[in-house]
């Protein structure tokens, strides 16, 4: 077992705050980078709570393993102190807006002078160039105009957001740390950075396969909850039981929607769970028909044994107390010095060879400015 973790000796700068940053950082600093979170003197990240609140659960999730520095980039000796750190680190993550790094003296093009190996990722909503490059915009923003949103939801029903923040997770955060990595892969082989242009919806939208499958073929976009995941043909979906839970049946393969309507005894359906149209939802309706009948726990009971991809829609603290959660020790338990005993997620990739489960807890705003400080050579008073 090595005690190093795979990224131990990177280097990372996180000029990032709220979600998508902070969390691509978290991931690179589970694996072993040394993350520096650069964070406001007044306030620090948003995410640490109002009226100086220091350590609310989102942040204390988030920033585990990482060192804070209270820096105000907007003097010149905050700049200053910034291109210091720059000249020694391996990656920068940046979210502001385009434009805004440069005009404080800390963009890509400045920033490789001093250290041409930099990897420089800038995450933001719509990218560096293009129509809506200085438009703001959240999550909901990105999933609409990556035709996500859209999608989402019931047929004859409105788009439905929900409280997973995929454009900000798998378009932000996901997608930057691949990034980040395939460039850090490529500045060890090169000896050059590169500036990684991270558009959350751009990365959103290059995933929205099914979607785009279906458009293509049909020659037009289909209705949501009509496709052929979202609720179209009767072998895949979420079915309410009697008891008003509900029960996702994920029965794709023959053989599966085979076990699954011998489990409900209806073997009549077998030649109906993959058709779609009128017919489709005829089929949809008659098995909503025989899972209402019974109660979610019934259902659980009968499916307990059968292998037709058919489990329980769980609630977050029905998920993590699951005996799958527990026994993949995804939920840690901590204990942070200042805010107590807290939950947050464990590191969820498992690395032969590596203990990925060892973290420091989340720092004070500024709690590591003197040690930071010491190594660069500079009096903290500097900043």
């Amino acid at each position: 077992m090595n005690q190093a973790k795979p990224l131990a000796g990177v280097r990372v700068l996180d000029l990032t705050q709220l979600l998508p940053g902070p969390m691509c950082t978290l991931h690179l600093a589970d694996m072993g980078a040394e993350v520096i979170k650069i964070e406001p003197p007044r306030g620090g990240d948003p995410t640490r709570g109002l009226d100086g609140e220091q350590f609310n659960g989102m942040f204390l999730m988030l920033n585990r393993n990482k060192r804070s520095l209270a820096l105000d980039l907007r003097t010149d000796e905050g700049v200053a102190v910034l291109h210091r750190l720059a000249e020694r680190a391996d990656v920068l993550v940046e979210g502001f807006r385009p434009g805004v790094a440069e005009r404080l003296g800390i963009g890509y093009a400045r920033l490789a002078e001093i250290n041409p190996r930099l990897v420089y990722c800038s995450i933001t909503g719509y990218g560096q160039d293009g129509p809506l490059a200085q438009a703001a915009g959240h999550d909901i923003n990105y999933e609409s105009l990556a035709g996500v949103l859209e999608q989402t939801g019931v047929a004859g029903g409105p788009p439905a957001q929900g409280h997973f923040p995929v454009a900000d997770l798998a378009g932000g955060a996901l997608s930057a740390a691949m990034g980040i990595l395939a460039a850090l892969l490529g500045a060890r082989n090169t000896g050059h950075g590169s500036h990684v242009d991270v558009a959350m919806t751009d990365c959103l939208m290059v995933h929205n396969i099914m979607s785009t499958v279906s458009w293509q073929r049909a020659g037009q976009a289909v209705p949501r909850g009509a496709d052929f995941l979202s609720g179209g043909i009767a072998c895949y979906g979420v079915y309410e039981t009697a008891d008003g839970r509900h029960l996702a049946v994920g029965a794709i393969e023959p053989k599966f929607w085979t076990a699954f309507c011998n489990a409900i005894e209806r073997p009549d359906l077998y030649a109906r769970g993959h058709v779609g149209g009128a017919k489709g939802a005829e089929a949809r309706t008659e098995v909503a028909a025989v899972l209402r009948a019974q109660t979610l726990a019934h259902w659980q009971a009968v499916f307990a044994n059968v292998d037709a991809c058919v489990t329980p829609v769980l609630r977050v603290d029905e998920a993590v107390a699951h005996p799958h959660a527990q026994a993949r020790s995804l939920l840690r338990e901590d204990i942070h010095p200042v805010a107590g005993r807290h939950s947050s997620y464990a590191f969820p990739i498992r690395m032969s060879g590596y203990r990925l489960d060892e973290a420091r807890p989340a720092p004070a705003l500024g709690a590591d400015n003197a040690a930071i400080y010491a190594e660069l050579g500079l009096a903290p008073q500097a900043a």
